[in-house]
């Protein structure tokens, strides 16, 4: 495990608002988000968030105001620079993952592809995943 001395990722303070509310009201404001990359998706890779209470061996802890997020080494490649927000939309709430890394997504928004994932990419059927 390693503390981020640059920023890995970061996260707007919106985002950083409603991780310590969402923490707060499940009584585990220790806990930490974890965000991921993994094979998969409309566009070869997929983003992924879970809340954990450990760090393992190869994350990298981000702390930001109080919350913290666990990347580990596979995602951090495809992670460097990229932004976690909280949006609001018709359909609700939720973190999203702002990437500059990614040269194309799926219009849902939970895939991406880096220019060097063809291997894993399929056409686009948001509903499908």
């Amino acid at each position: 495990m390693s503390i981020a001395t640059e920023s890995l990722i970061t996260m707007t303070p919106e985002a950083v608002s409603k991780l310590k509310e969402f923490l707060d009201e499940q009584g585990t404001p220790d806990q930490m988000l974890r965000v991921f990359v993994a094979p998969g998706g409309c566009s070869g890779l997929q983003y992924g968030m879970t809340v954990e209470e450990t760090a393992e061996g190869d994350d990298t802890v981000i702390e930001t105001e109080g919350v913290k997020l666990l990347v580990d080494s596979f995602s951090g490649m495809y992670l460097q620079g990229a932004e976690v927000d909280y949006v609001n939309s018709l359909m609700g709430g939720g973190f999203t993952v702002r990437n500059p890394n990614a040269v194309a997504s799926c219009s849902c928004g939970h895939s991406f592809d880096t220019g060097e994932n063809d291997q894993t990419a399929h056409g686009c059927g948001c509903g499908s995943h």
